[in-house]
């Protein structure tokens, strides 16, 4: 029986649903999901394996034009999904008309690979709106696939998903046949308190926080883990923490509820607050926390 096996790269602006498609495919909730742009900003891989494939997703930064390092790193990670994609699939929203860096845009439209092109979020669109949207893509993108899909309400997403495996090469598996993802299980802690900040403070706070676990200790019965969340000024450190220390345990417990889900394990987790002055503009703090590798 031959084997399928192959990189199928997500890309597109911030908030058209790429992490939503990722996770449905994958079946997990690897990538967080907000409603604020730049949600995601490593390139999160989601292995999804068969007897015969394994389809290795990639999750990355909606694209934006940088205005600080950290940004630029996050497009960084954009620019490596155009090296190994066997697949391409350029996610776009009903309205959407283009991306937010032309570069980019050149890119997809001269690449060599299969471009599958997802019109997303079609059931909040009529159907005038969308037979417009399919013939604006086909005169911008003649040599893309455009499937027009519902990733939050799994529309087409099963239809989409057995195509890319049509598309993908034959070849031996790039991962163990049981490995979820190439990421290690602090990441995931870390995304998870980081998406509960997204969802609970408002302004710069989520932008301006990173997260990092410094202990992760897995016994049969619990997980205890203890992560830091930094800060770029004193007046967040207040914010986070907010008033008594409520809004911090807040973070923790719905942060708790999630891992405990996530790892099928109970959860004993412990959060600190430090300032960390600029670190979205040093590169050493960068690398420390898994960006410019």
């Amino acid at each position: 029986m031959s084997h399928k096996a192959g990189f199928v790269n997500i890309i597109g602006n911030p908030n058209v649903g790429k992490s939503t498609l990722m996770n449905a495919f994958v079946g997990e909730k690897l990538s967080i999901i907000t409603s604020k742009a730049q949600t995601t900003r490593h390139r999160i891989l989601g292995i999804v394996n068969g007897d015969d494939f394994q389809m290795v997703l990639s999750d990355t930064p909606g694209i934006i034009k940088p205005a600080y390092e950290l940004q630029s790193s996050m497009m960084d990670f954009v620019k490596s999904a155009f090296e190994d994609a066997d697949v391409l699939v350029y996610m776009v929203e009903i309205g959407e008309k283009a991306l937010k860096d032309q570069k980019f845009f050149e890119k997809i439209k001269n690449t060599k690979i299969p471009v599958l092109l997802l019109l997303n979020k079609i059931d909040v669109s009529e159907q005038g709106m969308l037979e417009e949207q399919v013939q604006y893509w086909q005169e911008q993108l003649p040599t893309a696939e455009i499937h027009p899909i519902s990733a939050l309400q799994n529309f087409n997403v099963k239809e989409v998903f057995h195509r890319i495996l049509e598309l993908l090469p034959e070849g031996p598996a790039y991962y163990p046949k049981d490995q979820l993802t190439d990421k290690p299980e602090r990441f995931f802690v870390n995304e998870t308190i980081r998406e509960k900040i997204l969802q609970f403070y408002k302004k710069e706070i989520p932008y301006a926080v990173e997260i990092d676990t410094e202990e992760f200790f897995e016994d049969e019965k619990i997980i205890r883990m203890r992560s830091v969340i930094m800060v770029e000024r004193d007046t967040q450190k207040g914010i986070i923490i907010g008033h008594k220390g409520a809004a911090l345990k807040r973070v923790g417990v719905e942060a708790r509820k999630d891992l405990e889900n996530f790892f099928e394990k109970q959860v004993h987790l412990e959060l600190y607050v430090k300032v960390n002055k600029n670190w979205r503009n040093d590169p050493k703090q960068l690398k420390r926390f898994g960006y410019n590798n």
